[in-house]
């Protein structure tokens, strides 16, 4: 299956666009900091999973599956700063974080249906 083709990945992509509308109004001494980080990590949960997907093998696809989920945890926690600096709304907060979530419960469930076929 072509990795655009997950909703994973495209609920992933409407993150990355999310992070760079949000971080295109952080303070001008944040784009290269916080900013530039939150983009790095969004894009590498996305990136991930497209290459591990290309991998060809169960066991690759899961070590770029786990490395995609530890970037979206950082960008959770990058997003929480953001809100406590009060570069967030309200709303992008929930906005994200609904996204957020949501990604890392379809992370979660992939990883366990490869895990479970490996073992067949």
């Amino acid at each position: 299956m072509d990795f655009r083709d997950l909703k994973l990945w495209k609920i992933g992509i409407s993150l990355v666009e999310d992070i760079y509308r949000i971080t295109r109004n952080f303070p001008d001494f944040e784009k290269y900091g916080l900013g530039s980080q939150m983009q790095r990590s969004a894009i590498s949960v996305v990136s991930n999973i497209a290459e591990g997907n290309g991998r060809g093998s169960s066991k690759e696809y899961l070590k770029f599956l786990y490395i995609s989920r530890g970037s979206l945890m950082e960008l959770l926690a990058q997003v929480e700063i953001s809100r406590r600096l009060n570069y967030l709304s309200e709303q992008d907060y929930v906005d994200i974080n609904h996204k957020i979530s949501s990604i890392n419960k379809m992370l979660n469930k992939l990883i366990g249906i490869i895990k479970k076929k490996n073992r067949e």
